[in-house]
């Protein structure tokens, strides 16, 4: 079995419904899926998807990217949707200092206030961090949680240390196979395997064996695992049953 840890199976770009791609991750070995929210805008699609599809939970935060549109009332609706659905993870929250014309202060005010929120309700998130990993950290340290994914990881080895010590997987998908991707590969080669877990941050995060303009989809995560089992000199199925063990234990509302 697989676990895709991170999919955005509400998002525009498929032309299949949620039922289908669940479906067809399904028949390759891909059996839970999380499914992160990114403003309040679409927490409750996130929520009818996983209560209509087995095997998929949700997590709910307002992602950094998301933070300029968000309203006065957005962490209250958070909160609410942290009490009555009780999510596997808070998320997707963090930091992303790579767009232009970024607001710093404001993204990190709604970071600081999910991480509180996150400490109160004894949730992991699934942390997002685009050249802000060290401030991430910071924050990390300042306000520790129980926990959580390291989404898309393309940080430094110390950096890696770092989020192992506070108790975070490392999330590698496709960007990993990409031959030219040398430094992320010779992490997914080198660090723990018990640190690693798969996802594809579908449609996004598309895999070098894609036609460009190609969304990515949650039935090609064998195939980006495949990768991370040749990198590595193992099976796939090794690969498999370490880095669901790995998403069990930071995300182990998965084992219900």
């Amino acid at each position: 079995m697989l676990i895709d840890t991170h999919c955005h199976l509400d998002a525009s770009e498929f032309t299949e419904t949620p039922a289908e791609l669940v479906a067809n991750a399904a028949k390759v070995g891909v059996r839970q899926i999380i499914v992160p929210s990114v403003a309040r805008q679409n927490f409750s699609a996130v929520q009818q998807i996983c209560a209509e599809n087995g095997g998929c939970f949700p997590a709910f935060g307002i992602h950094p990217l998301f933070t300029a549109a968000a309203e006065a009332d957005d962490l209250a609706i958070l909160r609410d949707y942290l009490t009555t659905q009780r999510p596997l993870a808070l998320g997707e929250i963090g930091l992303d200092f790579f767009v232009e014309n970024f607001d710093a202060a404001r993204q990190e005010y709604y970071f600081v206030e999910q991480l509180k929120l996150a400490r109160e309700f004894d949730l992991p998130v699934l942390l997002h961090s685009r050249r802000a990993l060290d401030i991430c950290l910071k924050y990390l340290r300042r306000y520790p949680v129980s926990g959580g994914i390291a989404h898309a990881f393309n940080g430094s080895r110390e950096q890696a240390d770092e989020l192992r010590k506070l108790g975070f997987k490392l999330g590698f998908g496709g960007a990993m196979t990409y031959p030219r991707a040398t430094h992320l590969r010779e992490l997914a080669s080198t660090l723990p395997l018990s640190s690693l877990v798969l996802e594809t941050d579908a449609p996004d995060m598309p895999p070098n064996f894609l036609e460009k303009g190609q969304p990515n989809k949650p039935e090609y995560l064998p195939r980006i695992g495949q990768v991370l089992a040749e990198l590595r000199g193992v099976s796939l199925v090794e690969v498999g049953q370490i880095t669901s063990q790995n998403a069990v234990e930071v995300l182990p509302l998965l084992a219900s």
